[in-house]
């Protein structure tokens, strides 16, 4: 059987190859080129949370008016793991004067990302897609956690949306939790189908 399939598994193998390519080195060049065009995005606040928001929400403008959404799509299809937007995210850190530690673990399970400049000085960056069922679970006990486990009462929360029903459900959570209107929660729209390009804009007729 593996000498009759073996050339499908080698084809297989390099569809992954071509895909991950494709997905963390060509799409992340990509990003980061369009990051570095907002000249501020690289120029850091002294304190962790500021700095971890700060570039969640750049992440954000850069995602929705950029066209940097385009890097969560593969073939057209949507990426569908959190940790290859972890991945992401982590990139865009490296010119910066914080520790950056990803799946950082102080005993109650790994938190995506601890950004630190000292004990005294720690933020902690959850990423988590519309998607997931554990959503509104993540966002009502799974943060506290880890900010008592991380000694820490900061972090920065980032929920992306593939769809405006994955938006509708993410609204519905957070007005459920009572968090609509926390500054700390970061919506990142990466929907493929509301990105109109502005030649393609219908400008209003005068009545």
């Amino acid at each position: 059987m593996k000498e009759r399939d073996g050339g499908k598994a080698t084809e297989l193998s390099r569809e992954n190859v071509t895909q991950i390519e494709t997905q963390f080195i060509k799409n992340v060049e990509k990003l980061v080129g369009l990051l570095e065009e907002h000249s501020s995005f690289y120029s850091e606040p002294v304190d962790s949370y500021e700095a971890a928001l700060k570039r969640a929400l750049y992440l954000k403008d850069v995602i929705e008016h950029n066209d940097g959404w385009r890097i969560f799509y593969i073939n057209g299809q949507p990426i569908t793991r959190e940790r290859d937007v972890h991945i992401l995210y982590r990139l865009t850190w490296f010119a910066t004067g914080f520790d950056v530690n990803s799946e950082a673990n102080s005993g109650r399970g790994p938190v995506d990302f601890a950004i630190s400049e000292g004990s005294a000085n720690k933020a902690l960056v959850e990423f988590k897609l519309a998607s997931n069922s554990q959503l509104a679970n993540n966002l009502q006990h799974q943060t506290q956690i880890y900010q008592k486990a991380h000694r820490t009462k900061r972090s920065v929360k980032v929920i992306v949306y593939y769809s405006e029903e994955e938006l509708a459900r993410v609204e519905s959570i957070l007005r459920q939790l009572g968090l609509e209107k926390d500054q700390s929660i970061v919506l990142i729209d990466a929907r493929n189908d509301n990105k109109v390009s502005a030649s393609k804009v219908k400008t209003p007729q005068p009545s």
